[in-house]
């Protein structure tokens, strides 16, 4: 009789454990998802950030700033694209490879003193506020 008892109490905290295991492991998959969304879309913020103030250096006809700005937007966005594609987004990883050929051509043109390349920035921006839009929906 005590042996059941017993047996029985052993039964109902194991089965305790295994439900409060359970509890606490299914939000944690969701936690891990959002985490992963934010660090996303902060390093898609410093990467349109360092595309913004490059335009400002191309603005006031600092184009080496510039060029260091295109830079900064070029590692932030690579980082980004190994996040996309980790998360399996082949499609916003595409844009932001759009982004880098845009951010390349202005660096470019940059390089060569050309205001123009204020114009080709602000595509790479609008490619990268796209890709921040779409992160925000998902």
């Amino acid at each position: 009789m005590v042996m059941k008892l017993v047996l029985g109490f052993v039964v109902a905290v194991l089965v305790a454990l295994g439900a409060g295991w359970g509890f606490g492991a299914s939000g944690k998959s969701e936690m891990t998802g959002a985490l992963q969304t934010a660090e996303l879309r902060n390093v898609l913020l410093e990467a349109r950030s360092a595309v913004l103030d490059a335009r400002l250096d191309i603005y006031n006809v600092n184009f080496g700033e510039a060029s260091r700005h295109f830079e900064l937007a070029r590692t932030s966005l690579r980082s980004a694209d190994e996040r996309l594609k980790a998360l399996g987004r082949q499609e916003d990883s595409k844009r932001l490879t759009l982004a880098l050929s845009r951010i390349d051509e202005a660096q470019q043109m940059a390089g060569q003193l050309n205001q123009a390349a204020n114009a080709v920035a602000a595509d790479a921006a609008n490619v990268i506020n796209d890709v921040i839009g779409n992160t925000a929906t998902r």
